[in-house]
């Protein structure tokens, strides 16, 4: 199983919106054909493990991370093709998290003779495509809360300035997890302060160009900034203002989408946000702001997964937390579980949930 998970996340960034998935058939205790699914290869990966087993697919053991399909979209059953092929065994992590499926495949392998164990490695597999659980249940993308601070909790030196806090290898992980997301999420006031790529630079593949999204309510987005001057058709800029206006035109000139969403006080809608980029299949979002934006998502409980990089500094004098909430019942303080540690060069980061999108807390 371990070396069908890791099969699975070499398509990290090259399936979406399917789930990453990996296949081994096993033979005689050798590995007889494996495969990993890629949204352009098009085949999944029971098909290209099996495909590669040939005949010593009779009678194997087929381990992968996830339940096999049962149902026919851009290709055909996977269960078929199974059943078809011979396999004695099928060990899979988990069930399929759409709620339309879960199960079935598996009722469909026990019916046709086919022994199944399901939960080996569970944990690890739902981790790896907690972003299409997400989505395929609710609509929404996953959102991951990203910042990097100093030991007493500080994200720059003061209010309007850039700080660079943490090391290069806390900054190429950041890298490796915009790589697994669909879009990238900030606010206005972390463009105007500064003025960021907000790209993918880890150099691995993707299907999809990484979407940045700003939320910017009065339009400030400046024209001549990196972001605008980069945009290829990439660049989502939601504010309330009115699509007729001066500002609005000349950020779409420039390829920019603008969409109005209008919500309280003259804020957008947070909300609606994730709607709009989940009715596009944006699975995952990574939220890489200040404050004020980082605040406004744990108010509305929009977070679903917190990762902090923390630096081993101090600045002692800031007043630049990594989130500045409204709400001040403490009935409502969001509280992170299954909390993990990581070590990145001279950094920690510490990561938890505050939702388990698989409905098992």
């Amino acid at each position: 199983m371990a070396r069908a998970i890791l099969l699975a996340h070499r398509g990290v960034g090259l399936t979406h919106p399917n789930p990453t998935v990996g296949a081994i058939v096993v033979k005689n205790d050798r590995a007889a054909g494996e495969g990993f699914h890629t949204y352009a290869g098009k085949k999944h990966a029971e098909i290209l493990a099996l495909e590669q087993a040939g005949s010593e697919a009779r009678g194997a053991t087929l381990y992968l991370n996830l339940e096999p399909c049962c149902h026919t979209g851009r290709t055909g059953p996977c269960t078929r093709a199974i059943i078809e092929a011979g396999v004695k065994r099928v060990v899979a992590a988990m069930e399929d998290p759409n709620l339309k499926v879960a199960g079935r495949g598996f009722r469909e392998l026990r019916k046709a003779g086919i022994e199944v164990c399901v939960g080996v490695r569970e944990q690890d597999a739902k981790r790896l495509n907690e972003a299409f659980a997400k989505w395929i249940r609710t609509g929404m993308p996953f959102v991951t809360l990203k910042s990097a601070l100093t030991l007493d909790g500080q994200i720059a030196a003061r209010r309007g300035s850039t700080t660079w806090i943490t090391s290069p290898e806390s900054r190429e992980e950041v890298h490796r997890l915009r790589h697994a997301s669909d879009a990238l999420l900030t606010g206005i006031g972390t463009v105007l302060v500064d003025n960021p790529r907000m790209t993918d630079r880890s150099g691995l593949p993707r299907r999809r160009p990484l979407v940045r999204a700003i939320v910017d309510s009065k339009l400030r987005m400046p024209s001549g900034s990196t972001i605008v001057k980069s945009c290829n058709e990439d660049v989502i800029v939601f504010t309330t203002q009115k699509l007729t206006s001066a500002k609005a035109a000349r950020l779409i000139n420039s390829g920019v989408e603008v969409i109005c969403i209008r919500g309280r006080k003259g804020r957008v809608g947070l909300r609606a946000v994730l709607r709009v980029l989940g009715r596009r299949e944006i699975l995952s979002v990574i939220l890489e702001a200040g404050s004020e934006l980082n605040g406004a998502m744990l108010d509305t409980n929009l977070v679903d997964k917190m990762i902090l990089f923390y630096a081993p500094r101090i600045l002692g004098t800031s007043d630049v937390p990594v989130a500045r909430r409204q709400a001040r019942d403490t009935n409502r303080i969001p509280i992170l579980t299954n909390i993990s540690l990581h070590r990145f060069g001279p950094d920690f980061a510490v990561e938890g949930y505050f939702h388990d999108v698989y409905g098992n807390r």
